[in-house]
């Protein structure tokens, strides 16, 4: 159903996402930290969004369709504002670039398997990657204007955040390869079954 509480919580990580570009367009440190929590309560959404629906046994085609549609709109609308605003800098935009790329693959990769039958399980090295991810661009997000506002102003938000942001890209990178591997052995196994 719409309703069950694993469905609102991954709606309401799409419907996060108008106030996180309005929050990081302000480009104001109190917004940028607003804008964090916005996004990190959003994130934390994903987590327990899965966790109830199986352990109140509510899993539904509706959660499987938009959970990993939530996540991929949420990632893509802070990684294009903190590109579109300049706070990655140049050799933030790389990594950036290879979360984005993974996402239209492994997208795709679902696309196609679903429409032979076959599922595209989560791995856990996926799982941390996931993890690192959100927390690279949740700090990012929040950005160095939030240390003074948070009583630590000599902390290094942002240099913090584009560490995290490169593990995150090497996560991506292997768990592509490794969904696209399971992709083509699926593809290849249909193409030989195939009447000729």
């Amino acid at each position: 159903m719409l309703t069950d509480l694993p469905n609102l919580l991954t709606l309401s990580r799409i419907a996060a996402i108008p106030l996180l570009v309005v929050l990081m367009a302000l480009h104001v440190p109190a917004g940028d930290l607003a804008a964090c929590v916005v996004f990190s309560v959003a994130a934390i959404t994903d987590y327990f969004d899965g966790k109830l629906a199986r352990s109140r046994r509510q899993l539904s085609d509706f959660g499987r369709m938009f959970d990993p549609i939530a996540d991929k709109l949420l990632v893509g609308a802070a990684l294009m504002m903190l590109v579109g605003s300049g706070r990655l800098g140049p050799w933030g935009l790389y990594p950036a670039i290879v979360i984005m790329l993974r996402e239209i693959l492994v997208s795709g990769l679902r696309e196609y398997l679903a429409g032979i039958r076959v599922g595209l399980p989560v791995t856990r090295l996926a799982k941390w990657k996931t993890g690192f991810q959100m927390g690279a661009i949740g700090t990012l997000v929040a950005g160095d204007g939030s240390a003074p506002l948070l009583h630590v102003p000599w902390l290094p938000v942002g240099l913090i955040g584009a560490v995290m942001l490169w593990v995150a890209a090497l996560l991506t990178l292997v768990t592509g390869w490794d969904y696209l591997n399971a992709g083509l052995r699926h593809a290849v196994r249909t193409d030989e079954q195939a009447p000729r």
